[in-house]
């Protein structure tokens, strides 16, 4: 078998799949390197199981993909600042960032994608769920598409929910913007900069109003899109192994880590990749 010829396995019909056959702890051609991008565009989030890799072999595989950058809030893992370890011990009750959502849009340049790899699981639970947003999108009615089209949404990083999920890694690992709040302005609907493709591109999490618009004006609209970007029919889910890597595009994809766990401990590493300004 030569270097890049991995299977690829859909999931589920609208997002998702699972690649196997690669070590990503080798050093990867351009061509592979390639041929995973290329599967990571189609599927939005693609899946590898059984890999092992030291810290420097993580950084060193997101480094092929795209430029790793730092979590304003939490503090990376020792001598890796970019590897931000998402935590959940036996005596917590919220999981970081358990709540559907793209990873820190209330940056003015949020990340293109995430890394995340499984160090130590739960014997159960503790799932990812995703949603595709192009789907999201285009099954929108053409009037509702042509309303969203002219709207920005206002991200913030001090909404109670999300705010909430990473209270327990702030109060040990802070970083030096800890504390901030960061507000940031994208098109409610994006153009992807690789696929073309429009996607909707708001979030529970982070999305407190419509620019121009209250919150009490935005939050009828707000909840209507956050039901229907979650339709089931536009989600896959993942169960975490040992070794398990996910790889989603956040310009296309919202995520949702299920909390589902308690008593348990859960670590995992997260490397998020340098986007581009929304449009």
């Amino acid at each position: 078998m030569s270097e890049n010829a991995f299977t690829v396995r859909k999931l589920a019909p609208a997002i998702g799949a699972e690649i196997s056959g690669i070590d990503l702890s080798r050093e990867l051609s351009d061509d592979t390197v390639a041929a995973i991008r290329r599967a990571w565009l189609e599927h939005v989030v693609i899946f590898f199981r059984d890999q092992a890799l030291s810290a420097s072999q993580y950084l060193a595989l997101a480094e092929r993909i795209g430029v790793p950058v730092e979590y304003p809030f939490v503090r990376g893992i020792e001598g890796f600042p970019v590897i931000t370890p998402v935590v959940k011990l036996e005596h917590e009750r919220h999981n970081f960032g358990g709540v559907w959502h793209s990873d820190t849009t209330y940056l003015e340049t949020p990340p293109m994608g995430t890394l995340l790899l499984a160090r130590e699981i739960p014997p159960h639970g503790g799932d990812t769920l995703f949603a595709n947003q192009y789907l999201a999108y285009d099954t929108l009615s053409a009037g509702m598409r042509h309303t969203l089209e002219g709207l920005t949404g206002v991200s913030s990083s001090a909404k109670a929910d999300v705010s909430k999920s990473r209270e327990d890694r702030v109060a040990d690992s802070p970083a030096a913007r800890a504390h901030e709040v960061l507000t940031a302005e994208h098109p409610v609907v994006r153009t992807h900069p690789e696929t073309g493709r429009k996607a909707l591109y708001i979030s529970v999490a982070h999305t407190s109003r419509f620019k121009g618009w209250s919150e009490e004006e935005s939050a009828p609209l707000l909840h209507y899109l956050h039901q229907h970007q979650i339709k089931p029919e536009f989600t896959c889910r993942f169960q975490w192994q040992v070794g398990s890597i996910a790889l989603w595009d956040n310009r296309a994809a919202l995520h949702f880590p299920m909390n589902d766990y308690h008593g348990y401990r859960r670590v995992m590493h997260r490397i998020t990749l340098r986007g581009d300004r929304p449009r």
